[in-house]
């Protein structure tokens, strides 16, 4: 994971969103929210986990939504897009 956030080239400072069970995505770095329900959702998700590109932050629970970074990485959350997109926009603001 450090590797990760290494290449992602993350900053102690950024600010991160919540996306439940206590992982965080850093906010700045988020291209989409989206529902991963569509089928070319589907398929980017398929591809991503084919390049080792996919994290799942779901602990178990249904996959209610996929984050897109900038550098392509996709990541699953148990959190509707709708209040994930809420606590980015709190987040933003503070």
């Amino acid at each position: 994971m450090a590797k990760i956030i290494e290449e992602m080239g993350i900053k102690s400072a950024s600010k991160s969103v919540n996306m439940g069970f206590e992982n965080r995505v850093i906010s700045r770095r988020i291209v989409a929210i989206v529902n991963p329900n569509s089928a070319p959702i589907k398929r980017m998700i398929t591809a991503a986990k084919e390049n080792n590109m996919l994290i799942d932050a779901t602990s178990g629970k249904p996959t209610r939504s996929a984050i897109i970074t900038d550098s392509g990485y996709i990541v699953l959350s148990s959190i509707s897009p709708r209040n994930l997109s809420a606590r980015l926009d709190r987040n933003n603001l503070a």
